[in-house]
This record gives C-alpha cells, sequence and structure tokens, in this order.
C-alpha cells in the first residue's frame, strides 16, 4: 500500500476474484490507472473452451453497459461490429398474430444482443494486453483474511496451495461468491436471497436452410401466456437462443414426448416449425431446468481492503436485462470514485456502498416485477394503453416525463430514481383521471338541469 504525502492510501497491488464479464472489465479500468492487478478465476481460460450450453441466457447490452465498455474504448467494437440492434418486442399471440412493441418509438434507441461467451473473451483478451494484468485460471479461493488482504487459492492442475497478499481484493465471482461469504462472517452484514418457483431451460431456433434468420432478427420475440413465457434473442450465426421460463412444477409435468408437444401445441404452435419437433425432444430431454436467484447485501466492503461487485453484490433475475449492465455500471462507479477521491480507497471503498446498494436493491425489485410484466402483463389492454400514453408523453415532453423502462435501459438515472419517477408518474396519472372524472360528472350534472 503507498501512501503520498498528504496521507493519501493507493493500492499498488490488487487482486479481482472471478474472471467473468464484471472481473476481466474491472481489469480493464484498474490497469488504467496504472495498477498492478492479478485476476484469479476458478474455471479454465473460457477463450480456450467450448460453449456450455444451457447455461448463457443471452445478455441485452443497454446504455449502462455500453457507457462502461465506451470508457475503456470497446463499445463500439461491441455495437457496431458484432451486436445485433433489437429495436423493441415482438409478442407472438396465441393465435399465431404478431404484436410490435417500441422500445423507444421516439428516438428509436436499441438493445443490443450480444453472446456472453464472446464478451467475456474480447473483455479478457483486453485486459490482457496491459503489462500491469494477470491472468491466472484453475484457481479456486479456498480462504481469505478480508480485514488483513490475504487469500489463498488452490491451483487446480497441480492442487498446489498458494497464499498471497494484496492491498486490495475485488470479489467479481458472481452470484455464489466465495468473497461475499467470508464476508458474510463479519458482524453487521445484511444478506438476504429468494429463490422464486421457476426456472428456465435453453433451447434453440436454428438457421433456416440458406442460413438466415427464421424470424425478424430486430426483437426481443416473446411467447407472453401468463403464468409462463418464452423469449428468443438473436445471435451472430443467424440462430435463435430460445430461453423458457416456468415453474418448476411445470416442468416436471412435461415427463414424456407426447406431454411436452401437446404442451407446444396449445402454448407456443407457431415456434415448433421454428424448433423443429426433434429438436424441440431432444433439446427439451438432455436439459434441466435451472433455479433463478435474486440476492440483496449491504455492505459492499470490508474496511479499507475488500469489495463486491456485480452479482456478487446484488444477483438479480434476468427479467429486466440488468445483471451484466449493473455490474457493468459498478465498474464504471469504481473507477469514478477512484478519481473523485485521489486514489484513496479508504474514502473509495465505504463511499461505493453508500452510493450503490439503495440502486442495486431497486434493480433487483424491478427485475421481479418485469418477469409479470413479459409473461403477463403485456397481453392486457390496458398495459398497451399505458405504454402508448406514456410514449405520447416522452414524445410531447422528453425533458420531464421518461417512462419506466426507457429510464433503466436508455439512461444512465440511478436505478432507485427509475422507481421514484415512476412512482411520481403513476401518482399524477391517478390524480389527473381523478379531475376528469369529476369533470365529466359535474358538466354531466349541468346538463341533466340545464336541459
Amino acid at each position: 500500500m503507498e501512501s503520498n504525502r498528504n496521507g493519501i492510501t493507493k493500492p499498488s497491488k490488487v487482486a479481482i476474484v472471478g474472471g467473468g464479464l464484471v472481473g476481466s472489465l474491472c481489469a480493464c479500468f484498474l490497469a488504467k490507472r496504472g495498477l498492478n492487478v492479478e485476476l484469479y478465476e476458478y474455471r479454465n481460460d473460457i477463450r480456450k473452451t467450448e460453449l456450455v450450453k444451457g447455461r448463457s441466457i443471452n445478455l441485452a447490452l443497454s446504455n449502462r453497459g455500453r457507457a462502461a465498455l465506451r470508457a475503456v474504448g470497446l463499445e463500439s467494437h461491441m455495437v457496431r461490429e458484432y451486436g445485433i440492434p433489437m429495436a423493441g418486442r415482438m409478442i407472438h399471440k396465441l393465435n399465431g398474430n404478431l404484436q410490435e412493441l417500441l422500445y423507444d418509438p421516439r428516438t428509436n434507441k436499441n438493445l443490443y444482443s450480444v453472446g456472453r461467451k464472446y464478451l467475456n473473451e474480447v473483455l479478457l483478451t483486453a485486459a490482457e494486453k496491459y503489462d500491469n494484468v494477470k491472468l491466472f485460471f484453475n484457481h479456486k479461493l479456498i480462504n481469505a483474511n478480508l480485514q488483513d488482504g490475504k487469500l489463498v487459492f488452490r491451483q487446480m492442475e497441480t492442487d498446489q496451495t498458494i497464499e498471497l497478499n494484496f492491498d486490495l481484493i475485488i470479489g467479481a465471482d458472481g452470484a455464489f461468491s466465495a468473497i461475499r461469504k467470508h464476508m458474510m462472517k463479519m458482524p453487521l452484514f445484511d444478506f438476504s436471497q429468494t429463490y422464486i418457483e421457476h426456472g428456465y431451460m435453453e433451447l434453440c431456433i436454428p438457421p433456416d436452410s440458406e442460413g438466415k434468420f427464421q424470424m425478424e432478427s430486430n426483437y426481443l420475440h416473446i411467447w407472453p401466456r401468463g403464468e409462463f413465457m418464452m423469449i428468443a434473442l438473436p445471435n451472430q450465426d443467424h440462430s435463435w437462443t430460445v430461453t423458457m421460463f416456468m415453474p418448476f412444477a411445470k416442468f416436471a409435468m412435461l415427463d414424456t414426448t407426447e406431454k411436452l408437444m401437446d404442451f407446444f401445441q396449445k402454448n407456443f404452435p407457431d415456434a415448433i416449425p421454428l424448433i423443429g419437433e426433434d429438436r424441440i425432444i431432444k433439446d427439451f430431454f438432455n436439459a434441466t431446468a435451472l433455479p433463478l436467484v435474486s440476492i440483496k447485501c449491504k455492505p459492499y466492503h470490508v474496511g479499507n481492503r475488500a469489495i463486491i461487485i456485480g452479482d456478487a453484490a446484488h444477483a438479480m433475475v434476468p427479467f429486466y436485462g440488468q445483471g451484466m449492465n449493473a455490474g457493468m455500471e459498478d465498474c464504471l462507479l469504481l473507477d469514478q470514485l477512484l478519481e473523485e477521491y485521489n486514489m484513496n480507497i479508504s474514502k473509495v471503498l465505504p463511499e461505493f456502498t453508500r452510493r450503490r446498494h439503495e440502486d442495486a436493491h431497486a434493480i433487483c425489485d424491478l427485475a421481479m416485477y418485469n418477469y409479470i410484466e413479459m409473461r403477463d402483463l403485456v397481453n392486457r389492454f390496458t398495459y398497451i394503453i399505458r405504454k402508448k400514453f406514456d410514449d405520447f408523453l416522452f414524445w410531447a415532453f422528453p425533458m420531464y416525463w421518461v417512462p419506466l423502462y426507457n429510464s433503466v435501459s436508455f439512461s444512465t438515472m440511478r436505478y432507485s430514481l427509475c422507481i421514484k419517477n415512476r412512482q411520481w408518474q403513476d401518482k399524477v396519472l391517478k390524480q389527473t383521471s381523478i379531475i376528469v372524472v369529476l369533470f365529466a360528472l359535474f358538466f354531466g350534472f349541468l346538463y341533466s338541469i340545464l336541459f
């Protein structure tokens, strides 16, 4: 740990535990600031492994993630050269009709479908280009003393135990974070996790016989069916990653090919020719429905030695598409605080907790809500009317009326303020509705008296 003549404490050796999207991006940010970074990942180097089916849940890159990638010079590649723009939701009705719901009809902003594996590869390669970054794979964290900056790893290939000391430890090791487990042993650490009763399973729509997309490519496709749903995001090879979300009890009921195909015929008939009956049966029975968890905790730091970011700090269900984006925003915020406090981590770490925890809890709640919207509310007439009304007001008064989805996905407004903004809008509409009804009753009464 280095201190200048003003007593400011600057870390000289930093460990990042977790080499996923958030950990590798964080390494890029810290390397740009001249810090010596060592990144430790439990798995093999993802750049040398095959894609693991069934665990990807395609990613929707939005404004917050783009801002973080822009800061390390990677936004242009991921958006312009690689990402597939998605202008809105394409709703598949039970009768086979399609309904387009644009995200932002006023300014035509898009989300971008990106592959998790490819983006991780890009970020690891970018981090590795810095001379002050070292990557270590197949290293499992087996012990830690976060107050003293000590980590103990087992090198999985040699079974060798390695004990190391660091000035700063950053836990970016996902929803089941080993770093967070050590933080949970400390007093005044709040933690909660919620598993929803719904799981997910991935299927695939292949390209057509000419190698082209079988559906309109610039949309997130949704088959909303009330209690459950199916979504599809476009891939760069013109296939679609299809994800089914429904109660585990429902998955368990589909235990024969006859029951499975009867279920698809009743609920997703237009998807059968897209996926193919044989492929539906094969992929479904070769896979297992996987759980979805939401995690909240506080604080995110331990003294001036350790901090958790990304899913380690705030895992969320995937229905707002903000898990990756929120984690990347963590990296950007941490970098901004290092600049603001001149690298003094004794001030940076507690300030990160103070500024971030309310927003992290807010987006976890919003992600839970959006599942209900995607699988059920989008089919309702009241939802369509409210969306069109929001879009109109956004077009007429863009500085004063920003719809909830736009504020979350196409701005950097704090997540907690996105919720407060929506609550204000609901209050305004409710009061306006009451006034309109009262005026209608009043003029109706006058009309009945006068005429």
